[in-house]
């Protein structure tokens, strides 16, 4: 079974190629960027960007199953950027899938995907895709999502999963992020401080990408030829156990001898504060990412927990990793190593 991860040198898609090599697969990493280590495990690289179109659809020859993991982060950027790397690139993989008879496609989307600028709470599949959004990349993400799920077939069978803030050993970009601000005494409580959030463990992440495509890979029963429930459909992953997002940022800063963070701000100064920042950066321009935007400042304050009812009925999906397990496994190696 000969496997393409793209991304496959990223946080998520190198657990995941770990995985797959744990199980004796054949794997083929399409990524910017080169890893000795897993080469030397036997895995093939392809180090080309999702914007070089011909490239993206060549890696699809020959695979079984393609895993799209990779895409354009961040809550701040050109939309032109996003759209060429996470619309563009994924049309190059629906593409490459088609042209070279590609038969199982798991795309790696989020729940910013339903951005409405109101709280999400227990909110399921059965929200519309975001077309307003102050952030490029859900609105990137929704389109290139919406393509994925239209282009299943009985040739290419098709899933989207959307893990939510996924965090463990080795992130590099949440609990980082928050431990710097921190730590540099810039992290303020962002309106009532009792917003509910769900994460996703890495290794969550994980069992679900390949449960997902267990599920659109599973034949038709007898009874007849109609196609498992699981293809063309959306999932939201997450670890199931919403925490109230600052006594969890909190508790973690505790946990590792840090002054936990008391000074709060409205969410309506943040969301000010946020499109002051936005039209700044873009007007003079500035560089980087700036300090607040609107996206930033309304999930840092509202409700986005998920319904995965769907994703436990018809993958199978149950969170292996605990919040709290994951929480004890990621303090005790932040405390193994110096602060940064």
């Amino acid at each position: 079974m000969s496997t393409l991860v793209t991304g496959g040198t990223g946080f998520l898609g190198r657990r995941l190629v770990e995985r797959l090599l744990s199980q004796g697969r054949s794997v083929t990493v399409l990524a910017r960027r080169a890893a000795p280590d897993l080469e030397q495990r036997g895995v093939r690289f392809i180090r080309a960007s999702l914007d070089d179109a011909a490239a993206v659809e060549a890696a699809c020859a020959d695979m079984t199953t393609v895993f799209h993991t990779a895409a354009r982060v961040g809550v701040w950027g050109r939309y032109e950027d996003f759209y060429r790397t996470n619309v563009l690139g994924t049309r190059a993989i629906l593409a490459g899938c088609r042209r070279h008879g590609v038969p199982h496609l798991v795309y790696t989307s989020t729940p910013s995907v339903v951005y409405n600028g109101r709280d999400l709470a227990g909110a399921d599949e059965s929200l519309p895709l975001t077309t307003n959004c102050p952030s490029p990349y859900p609105l990137t993400k929704a389109i290139a999502e919406r393509e994925v799920l239209a282009a299943n077939s009985p040739a290419l069978r098709t899933v989207a999963l959307r893990p939510h803030l996924i965090w463990g050993i080795g992130d590099p970009h949440l609990v980082p992020r928050v431990l710097a601000r921190a730590r540099a005494g810039r992290l303020r409580i962002v309106g009532s401080s009792r917003n509910r959030v769900d994460m996703v463990h890495v290794e969550n992440a994980v069992d679900a990408h390949l449960l997902a495509e267990k599920a659109i890979s599973d034949q038709p029963s007898a009874a007849g030829p109609k196609p498992p429930p699981a293809t063309g459909r959306a999932y939201f992953i997450t670890n199931d156990e919403p925490v109230v997002l600052w006594d969890w940022i909190n508790g973690l800063l505790t946990a590792l001898g840090e002054p936990p963070v008391t000074k709060a701000v409205s969410l309506r100064t943040t969301s000010t504060l946020g499109a002051v920042c936005e039209t700044l950066w873009r007007v003079l321009p500035l560089k980087g990412e700036p300090p607040m935007t609107r996206f930033i400042a309304a999930e840092l304050a509202k409700d986005h927990w998920f319904d995965i009812a769907a994703a436990k009925r018809e993958l199978g999906y149950t969170p292996r990793i605990t919040m709290a397990a994951g929480t004890s496994e990621l303090v005790a190696h932040l405390k193994a190593r110096p602060a940064r």
